[in-house]
């Protein structure tokens, strides 16, 4: 059994001895102490189950949390394995996947429409492989993007024509940091 199939197990198994207790034993005054153990067993089963869950939990409530620690970058893995970090480009803010195989900063259509770059203005001519096929790409200068205290002004970028989900944050960004470790399910950026 997987975990999350363990965790269902475990939610239904307490729903059932909620159930019970509440409708099963509601009616009878001499079963009322047993009832309240029963909830104060589920209260506390939640808290517990919910305590083992923190992180699935904390990754679906706050998703791409950038943390600053000592001038340091730290990012936590997903849930779909990628790392993801929140920019601002031109001003605008931008949420990045980071992409050490991609050697440029590739925005979105419409990442690029929110950071005031004119896409139908742009000529789509370069082209790039990438994991979802061949992708249009049109190159751009971004006046300035950054992360946290590192920003870098007059970037070389590209737009994608279309079908690009998430703008990529390439090694021409993170090459400006001096240190990238990944540790478990942390990406620390070192300036």
């Amino acid at each position: 059994m997987s975990g999350d199939e363990i965790a269902r197990a475990i939610y239904l198994g307490l729903l059932l001895l909620f159930l019970l207790g509440v409708f099963g034993l509601g009616g009878r005054a001499s079963l009322r102490g047993l009832r309240d153990m029963l909830l104060w067993a589920m209260i506390f089963l939640m808290a517990i189950l919910a305590y083992s869950q923190r992180e699935t939990l904390r990754d679906n409530l706050f998703p791409a949390t950038t943390r600053f620690e000592g001038g340091a970058i730290e990012l936590r893995r997903q849930a779909d394995g990628h790392f993801y970090a929140a920019l601002k480009v031109n001003g605008a803010p931008v949420t990045f996947m980071i992409d050490t195989g991609a050697t440029r900063i590739v925005l979105s259509r419409p990442d690029a429409e929110a950071a005031g770059i004119d896409v139908a203005g742009l000529d789509y001519l370069a082209r790039a492989q990438t994991a979802n096929g061949l992708a249009r790409l049109a190159p751009v200068r971004l006046r300035r993007i950054s992360l946290g205290e590192t920003g870098v002004s007059n970037v070389k970028a590209n737009v994608s024509a279309g079908g690009l989900g998430i703008s990529l944050l390439g090694m021409d960004f993170l090459d400006r940091f001096s240190k990238i470790e990944i540790e478990g399910d942390r990406m620390r950026l070192v300036p």
